[in-house]
């Protein structure tokens, strides 16, 4: 089981067309299949970093996930303010498997669930969670932190909803998306998390739905 532990914050604000975008990579860079696949003994010891097996790049840029989030880069900015988190337990729809992966769906259509504050110029309202996580626990995180990989990495997805009328257009454009990235590691049993565990056995197949777990 795995519980949430220093939470890290990863805002990402991206022109790309889906969140399943591939990382470019330098030839001579060892890889390994993205941790949404399965991962194994055989490419763990390969590269720290959790590259993506392809090489496409659909758009180009350098603002691509995954990434290595390095400390003694990071440049504090004083005139941030606080990231506000307000979430509504009563928006949450359902769960559902997509054929590689589950998500936590919620209503969207009202401001019940938002994010804001911070380096955000809107309101962006929640739409979904997602897991990242591998088959063994020493990866399974996304992204790294000093090329440090987690067991899993929790993605909460929000969409501005000021400047767009839908997720769908709003994942098409820069500043559409905002995801906040937790690290996860191996702790005492989580009785929250637990129900989400409980309720993927309903949903073994790809398109199939269960209904809020809240």
């Amino acid at each position: 089981m795995v519980v949430m532990s220093s939470l890290r914050i990863i805002l990402q604000a991206s022109p790309c067309k889906t969140l399943w975008r591939k990382f470019q990579i330098p030839r001579s860079m060892p890889v390994r299949p993205c941790s949404l696949y399965t991962c194994t003994y055989k490419t763990r010891n390969r590269a720290l970093h959790p590259l993506w097996e392809r090489t496409d790049l659909v758009p180009g840029g350098e603002r691509q996930s995954p990434i290595n989030i390095r400390w003694r880069d990071s440049v504090y900015d004083p005139d941030l303010t606080p990231l506000t988190i307000s979430y509504d337990p009563t928006t949450c729809l359902h769960i559902w498997n997509n054929g590689y992966s589950f998500l936590v769906e919620f209503e969207d259509s009202t401001d019940k669930s938002v994010i804001k504050g911070g380096p955000l110029e809107h309101n962006y309202r929640l739409k979904q969670f997602h897991f990242h996580w591998g088959a063994i626990d020493a990866w399974g995180s996304e992204h790294t932190v000093d090329s440090k990989c987690y067991p899993a990495e929790l993605h909460l997805v929000h969409w501005n909803a000021v400047k767009f009328e839908n997720f769908e257009d709003a994942a098409l454009e820069e500043n559409g998306l905002a995801v906040i990235g937790v690290f996860l590691k191996l702790g005492k049993h989580h009785k929250e998390l637990q129900k989400l565990v409980d309720t993927l056995p309903s949903i073994k197949h790809k398109v199939t739905f269960f209904s809020s777990i809240t």
